[in-house]
């Protein structure tokens, strides 16, 4: 599967705009603050129907502008799938895939699977629960409608449960009855999620590992285990014996909105102990490993964004990464980098096919 052509209007800081790829490599080159990791999240928005980076709609138009649209052609499986984005911010917005539009955002995730490495990926490590739980339903929202319409429902429910504790302290009263039936809707949606993601840690720590030993050359092991109460104890039983608490604190203690992901470095908390260098392989190894579990399992290569992951590492350190998406086929990649000379010698010294764009100040 790849990009052919993309089409952005009022996107950020991009007016009007239209590019071809190539099927292999494509790179963006500029200065910071041009431009380039817009077109990497245009692509994403395309794919996940959403920025990668959590923006609202409203402030990924244009400055100025009331809308923005979006247009790619892709070739899947030997076949042509236009995709169109229409997007109004405060109004629901429009995806249609060749010229049908979706009843459901939802229906479109997982057709063009898609790969993001950023600089802030650093989080899903340092930060709380939350970034690790965006990664688990990022990767597996592609593969299993199932598992993403379940994940909508028990957020939607979550969120009504809240609002009710919430309600309940302004009125001062308490209905344990009605809460229960937001109890009751929540255990299919949490146990599927459950198993889903116990599942994938299963299946995905193999990859984890085996990448981090390629970028790391070998060096420490590391490891990831997921962690939720569900797996050793009832979900009704939870929520039962938490109610109280639900009703000091207004808010939902207890249920998968709480799981985590716990990365290892050798015997220690990657989080804790890992210095920047592990850190940053760690998180590669962690991307790519996402990548390859997402196209063993689909059947078809995924898109592979890579932004800016070659700051501050020498010549070498950039061939060996280049080298390495190269050997292992990574389908269409899309890069971005500030240094046009050094990266247009690795790739034609690798004698890979490749695209190159210059970009400046929202025009490429």
């Amino acid at each position: 599967m790849h990009l052919k052509q993309l089409i952005l209007t009022n996107f950020k800081n991009y007016e009007y705009q239209s590019l071809d790829f190539s099927e292999r490599l494509n790179c963006f080159v500029g200065r910071n603050g041009m431009g380039k990791t817009n077109l990497l999240d245009a692509i994403y928005y395309m794919c996940m129907c959403k920025s990668h980076f959590g923006i609202n709609d409203g402030n990924i138009k244009k400055h100025g502008e009331d809308f923005f649209r979006l247009e790619g052609h892709f070739l899947k499986e030997e076949k042509n799938e236009k995709v169109v984005s229409k997007v109004i911010p405060r109004k629901k917005k429009s995806f249609e895939r060749n010229d049908v539009q979706y009843d459901r955002l939802m229906d479109h995730i997982g057709l063009l699977p898609v790969v993001m490495v950023a600089p802030d990926d650093t989080m899903i490590a340092r930060e709380g629960s939350e970034e690790r739980r965006r990664f688990l339903d990022n990767t597996l929202s592609q593969l299993d409608r199932l598992y993403l319409k379940y994940l909508v429902t028990y957020n939607r429910l979550l969120q009504q449960r809240n609002a009710l504790l919430k309600q309940f302290a302004v009125e001062r009263r308490f209905d344990e009855k009605l809460l229960c039936i937001f109890d009751e809707q929540m255990q299919q949606p949490a146990s599927y999620i459950v198993r889903a993601r116990q599942q994938f840690s299963d299946s995905f720590e193999p990859k984890l590992k085996a990448n981090y030993k390629a970028i790391s050359d070998n060096q420490e092991e590391v490891g990831c285990v997921y962690k939720s109460k569900l797996l050793t104890e009832n979900f009704e039983e939870l929520l039962e014996a938490a109610r109280e608490k639900d009703r000091i604190l207004q808010r939902t203690t207890v249920g998968i909105h709480k799981d985590d992901m716990t990365f290892k470095i050798g015997d220690y908390a990657l989080k804790s102990f890992a210095s920047q260098g592990q850190l940053k392989s760690f998180i590669l190894a962690l991307k790519f490993a996402q990548y390859e579990f997402l196209r063993a399992e689909k059947g078809i290569a995924p898109i592979l964004l890579l932004d800016d992951i070659f700051d501050k590492l020498d010549n070498n350190r950039v061939q060996q990464l280049i080298k390495l998406i190269l050997d292992r086929n990574y389908g269409q990649t899309f890069i971005t980098d500030t240094d046009e000379k050094r990266l247009k010698e690795i790739l034609e010294g690798a004698g890979s096919d490749f695209k190159m764009f210059v970009v400046n100040e929202g025009s490429v």
